[in-house]
């Protein structure tokens, strides 16, 4: 298999080097992985705190929690964050490791459905129980 940046054949090096960087997108990446990584640290908490507190609840007990207004929302933000987090962090494992383009392609494609699938069924619940 050859790779983008073997250096046989007739390629400058600014032509290996081509589609391999971030282009300018690399710093926003970056920042949305940390900011998303510190909105995770008080939701964290929360969810933890609930379960400890919940810990031995009924159903009953358990969906009257959730439909209080504030753990519901509580809930859902808990679940964006940490999906769109992990879905920043997969991607960068994805594009550091994975060096046939054609698969990359595939492979960021199926996480980013499948967490969206995930967090969207997620949310879908909690409203369900909430409303």
């Amino acid at each position: 298999m050859k790779l983008k940046w073997d250096k046989s054949g007739m390629k400058t090096p600014l032509a290996r080097a081509r589609g391999l960087g971030a282009a300018g997108h690399g710093s926003d990446h970056w920042m949305a992985q940390r900011i998303t990584a510190f909105a995770n640290v008080p939701l964290v908490i929360w969810f933890v705190y609930s379960l400890v507190s919940l810990k031995g609840a009924d159903y009953v007990s358990f969906t009257t929690w959730l439909a209080e207004p504030v753990n519901a929302i509580l809930a859902i933000l808990f679940i964006i964050s940490n999906f769109y987090h992990a879905a920043l962090g997969l991607q960068v494992v994805i594009e550091d490791y994975i060096h046939c383009e054609v698969m990359k392609t595939v492979k960021l494609v199926v996480m980013k459905l499948v967490l969206f699938g995930l967090g969207t069924a997620a949310i879908f619940s909690i409203l369900k129980i909430a409303l």
